[in-house]
């Protein structure tokens, strides 16, 4: 079985690629056929991996490859990868005896020139991932990352929160003890139509990654320079800041960036006594309409963008339309 991996590693954010060099692989190809492109493992790294896969075990988690070691001349990584929801997983990585720039088996490629025209991305790590589920499926999914992660209850949400005139949503966000890592769980509520959470699950032929967002401490920065490299993001109409200047009056939080940039941008805004948040999602990033990327700017605010998921939904909605599915 022979794979190509490429690997985009300039910041924090490390997205690996990986496809069949042959048919007949019987890991990347299966996936790719059921699920086209999209996430199929979400890796964490962690310091104690023995514990955390012997409670695995012990919690009746399934492991798809027990600790394995791999090494160069720059030290030894020890793996384990095991099942989370759908067909994804979770490859658990500690370097804590490697001193290379990634991990073992990877070569740093030739400085790509088309790069230093481009203007950066400016995206320093992740912020979170999130995964669609089944109508049904959101809670035994939270509570398996509970038993068998120890992870706790961040956030929620429920579709009275959520939802627009034609559908709803759910959510669980579900995080580590240290609350580096967040993983938000979303389901389908019932509504007039078919959610764009529905959509996605009979896209992509079960649970998986429906997006992952990427943090910036300049999110207009951000935004201008990855429309430069040619990245579509949503488009939200201009009634939202209408509606947001309005709400902002009666507010004491005072939005230090430019509304009227915001607004040309098409950059949503989050906020709650304490502070707020800036976001903006791209478009699908293949014909499936299923996996999507984030841009997100804190400013003392942990959530999650309630407040726009109706803006957010309306907007998906729109391009579900155009396909003939809403």
């Amino acid at each position: 079985m022979f794979i190509r991996v490429g690997l985009l590693f300039k910041t924090p954010v490390v997205f690996v690629f990986v496809s069949p060099y042959e048919p007949g692989d019987d890991e990347v190809s299966p996936h790719l056929v059921k699920h086209g492109d999209g996430v199929k493992d979400i890796a964490m790294a962690v310091e104690d991996l023995d514990n955390i896969v012997l409670r695995a075990k012990q919690k009746g988690a399934k492991i798809i490859k027990d600790i394995w070691e791999e090494s160069d001349f720059n030290g030894v990584v020890r793996f384990a990868k095991i099942q989370t929801y759908g067909d994804t997983t979770h490859t658990f990585i500690d370097k804590s005896l490697y001193r290379g720039p990634f991990l073992p088996g990877y070569v740093m490629c030739h400085e790509d020139k088309l790069s230093k025209k481009l203007p950066p991305g400016k995206l320093d790590f992740i912020d979170h991932v999130v995964g669609n589920q089944p109508d049904g499926d959101m809670e035994s999914v939270a509570k398996w990352y509970e038993t068998v992660l120890q992870f706790h209850r961040f956030w929620s949400v429920d579709d009275k929160q959520v939802h627009t005139e034609y559908s709803a949503l759910r959510s669980i966000v579900m995080s580590n003890w240290e609350e580096n890592i967040k993983l938000p769980i979303n389901e389908p509520a019932p509504g007039k139509k078919k959610s764009q959470i529905e959509e996605y699950v009979e896209y992509y032929g079960g649970a998986g990654v429906q997006h992952i967002a990427l943090n910036t401490q300049n999110i207009i920065e951000s935004v201008r320079n990855l429309q430069e490299r040619g990245v579509e993001f949503l488009q939200v109409p201009d009634s939202y800041y209408d509606i947001l200047r309005d709400k902002l009056k009666h507010s004491k939080i005072r939005v230090a960036e430019d509304l009227d940039v915001l607004q040309k941008l098409k950059i949503l805004i989050d906020y709650d006594e304490n502070g707020y948040l800036l976001q903006i999602f791209t478009k699908n990033m293949q014909d499936r309409p299923t996996l999507f990327l984030e841009v997100i700017q804190r400013r003392n605010h942990n959530g999650f963008g309630a407040g726009n998921f109706k803006a957010l939904f309306e907007a998906i909605e729109i391009e579900q339309a155009k396909r003939g599915n809403l």
